[in-house]
């Protein structure tokens, strides 16, 4: 029976995550005896008081935020076990639970040009990995679009201040910016941040701007006003993973590990960003009716019966918004409704692909390997804690 200590903050949505896929690693293959240590006594005992008591109880490993702190090499003198939840940066002597955060910029860049927009920002902290590199992916990919990203980054040391309740140069930059225009935070907390400032500064939320979290935060995302739009993670599984490995360390010593990287899931749409940006207001009416009825089998001559145009007309301009003609449009978005689906069900393809009225199910696994690179099983083992 192995003794872990846990230095985590036990309150965020994606700590608990984590937390789930250990306690089930340990209970598939423990059990294990957890030491839940809050994140206080890194700062009142410091990283040596941490190894006094993981020597005093006899701990065989640890998974924990340890905010970069080089007192993690007394861990490994003492040859404990340790495996770091990253925040500032990663590190290159010990093990990180760490994020594909460069997929996760672009999952929600890509989400944003489905919607038609065509002016972006990113807000994020300095210096800090994960939002850097969701910054990252998220300009990657809208500049490989022809688009550019405004910016506004914030400074870790003010994060707690209450700055929305007074002038501040953030309210005075989501005013300077080009709308409609879609805005991507890099987490939840900073998301809910730019929706109080909008609030405060008389911006409307989605009409001028759309804001995208990260992390799925139910709790943060829903006390946002309005509701927050955010990126899934595959936090569980981290967890799972992460405890496999701890334990192949403590069976066969620190010499040799790898990051646990956790991938984003799906996007999570709430009112925050639940818009379609476009002046054209026909694309804009068939937008809404594609959404509004996903799941009953539209065809493109139904969508064209919704807007005075002709068919050939409706195309040309639907293509130019979106990037895609009407069907494959539609098509995409079933497929990402039906990957959804696949995690947050029991259900199978075919079950599935008939509540989304997608009749024509005889190659709908070739067609979403296509799409996603796997097939449906294999996306959902992907993204599922083992």
């Amino acid at each position: 029976m192995y003794k872990i200590i846990l230095l985590i903050d036990f309150a965020e949505e994606y700590s608990k995550e984590l937390l789930k896929g250990i306690a089930r690693y340990s209970k598939e293959h423990g059990p294990w005896v957890f030491c839940r240590m809050p994140l206080f006594q890194r700062e009142t005992k410091g990283m040596r008081g941490i190894l006094e008591w993981a020597l005093e109880w006899g701990a065989d490993g640890i998974i924990g935020q340890l905010y970069n702190d080089p007192g993690v090499a007394s861990f490994i003198e003492a040859g404990i076990p340790i495996i770091a939840q990253d925040f500032k940066e990663r590190f290159t002597e010990i093990p990180n639970i760490t994020g594909d955060h460069k997929a996760a910029g672009k999952m929600g860049a890509e989400y944003f040009l489905k919607k038609g927009f065509k002016n972006f920002a990113f807000y994020g902290f300095k210096n800090i990995v994960w939002s850097r590199e969701r910054a990252e992916g998220y300009e990657e990919r809208i500049n490989k679009a022809g688009y550019k990203v405004h910016y506004f980054e914030n400074d870790i040391s003010d994060s707690d201040n209450i700055w929305y309740y007074k002038p501040s140069a953030l309210s005075q930059w989501l005013k300077s910016l080009p709308k409609p225009i879609a805005l991507m935070a890099c987490d939840d907390n900073q998301g809910q941040h730019i929706t109080e400032a909008c609030r405060h500064s008389g911006v409307s939320i989605p009409q001028e701007v759309a804001v995208l979290g990260v992390d799925n935060d139910e709790m943060i995302c829903e006390f946002s006003d309005p509701p927050l739009s955010s990126i899934g993670q595959d936090a569980e599984n981290g967890g799972y993973q992460a405890a496999r490995l701890l334990e192949h360390m403590i069976r066969n010593g620190t010499g040799s590990f790898y990051d646990i990287v956790v991938k984003p899931t799906q996007i999570y749409t709430r009112q925050s960003s639940d818009i379609y940006a476009t002046h054209d207001e026909h694309i804009s009416d068939v937008l809404k009716y594609i959404h509004q009825n996903l799941e009953k089998p539209i065809q493109v001559n139904d969508v064209v019966r919704q807007v005075p145009l002709s068919r050939r007309t409706l195309e040309k301009r639907f293509q130019e918004i979106t990037g895609f003609p009407v069907y494959k449009y539609i098509f995409n978005l079933r497929m990402e409704k039906l990957s959804a689906r696949l995690l947050e069900t029991d259900l199978n393809v075919f079950e599935i692909a008939m509540e989304l009225g997608m009749n024509d199910t005889k190659n709908l696994s070739r067609q979403f390997k296509q799409m996603k690179g796997c097939t449906p099983s294999e996306y959902r083992r992907q993204f599922t804690a083992r």
